[in-house]
């Protein structure tokens, strides 16, 4: 079942989603003294991220993985881990960071990610972005990576640059304890619409969802 959150704007829904998120790390940390936690790219996040950097919690027990990855080389500016890093990342006391190596190419990337996954004993908290086609991580509408039901899959003719990508698969994002996505703007007015109708798009297959958004991406 889809909870929505909904604020007038779109810091305050960013502030909600980290108070959201650093209580579900909590709540983790008492009953199985780990967590394991998917984090989204892109601008979005970005204040939710720093906010959440302000909040007392024992970082040392949380592990941090990406949703997805863009097949550039290290440190390429538009790769998602380069965003946390900065964002995120250098903003708290200790970090268990799990690295998508996708500087490696969509397939070989994929497979040294799903060692690492199949590793963990499930993902505790998904904390995703969604895009204006409805798509998660790099799990685009039509195609093929949303068939591969292994953990981590590759992405290839991608609608937006670049083509290849690695991509938490369904199946992961599914069997998330929590799912929580951040999304604002009027740009995203039209896919909450469909979602809200039931359309049947990647964001909207993988289990419940705890949503947060501003009133403008709400309006419709």
């Amino acid at each position: 079942m889809h909870k929505w959150y909904v604020f007038k704007e779109f810091h305050e829904a960013s502030h909600a989603a980290a108070d959201h998120i650093a209580n579900l790390i909590a709540i983790t940390l008492i009953d199985k003294n780990i967590c394991h936690i998917v984090l989204p790219g892109g601008e979005t996040p970005k204040t939710c991220l720093q906010h959440l950097a302000e909040k007392n919690i024992r970082w040392e027990k949380c592990h941090w993985y990406l949703g997805d990855e863009r097949c550039y080389e290290k440190n390429h500016p538009e790769r998602n881990d380069i965003m946390l890093q900065r964002n995120f990342w250098t903003h708290i006391g200790h970090t268990n960071i799990h690295i998508i190596p996708a500087e490696l190419g969509a397939e070989q990337g994929a497979s040294v990610y799903r060692t690492i996954i199949d590793a963990t004993d499930c993902i505790d908290i998904a904390f995703l972005g969604m895009g204006e086609d409805g798509h998660t991580a790099s799990l685009f509408p039509g195609n093929q990576a949303l068939k591969d039901e292994r953990s981590v899959v590759p992405v290839f003719e991608a609608p937006k640059p670049p083509a290849e990508r690695v991509s938490l698969g369904m199946q992961t994002l599914r069997k998330a304890r929590h799912r929580v996505v951040l999304a604002c703007g009027s740009g995203k007015a039209e896919i909450i619409k469909s979602i809200k109708s039931g359309e049947q798009l990647p964001v909207n297959c993988l289990g419940d969802i705890d949503w947060f958004v501003n009133e403008s991406a709400h309006s419709l």
